[in-house]
């Protein structure tokens, strides 16, 4: 039955249309995994902040502040600093705890 026989062209435009259909589906599962990664990155950060310590600078005549890292009470980009950098830094007299997240309570001996 040579009718019923299908075309070569016809073999090609399905394999395209299964092919377009695989990247689509390709394409989304890249973007599932990129927001997974994102979110994944933003958890390690905000578990690497909650284990640090950053210092608010001073300002006029008030005095610098001593915060945990997740602190929302300042939030401008400055680098975290280590447990035993927060101890020093808190021994200086002129670096006060933060009244709001009180980071002197995770650097008792």
């Amino acid at each position: 039955m040579a009718g019923d026989e299908v075309s070569d062209l016809d073999k090609n435009r399905a394999l395209v249309d299964w092919l377009r259909y695989r990247l689509r589906q390709a394409e989304s599962r890249v973007r599932e995994l990129e927001v997974a990664e994102r979110q994944e990155r933003a958890r390690v950060e905000r578990a690497r902040a909650e284990r640090s310590w950053k210092i608010q600078p001073q300002r006029s005549n008030e005095s610098a502040l001593l915060h945990r890292g997740g602190c929302g009470l300042f939030t401008e980009p400055m680098g975290y600093i280590s447990r035993q950098d927060a101890v020093v830094a808190l021994a200086q007299p002129e670096i006060e705890p933060c009244p709001v997240c009180a980071p002197e309570t995770d650097l008792d001996p």
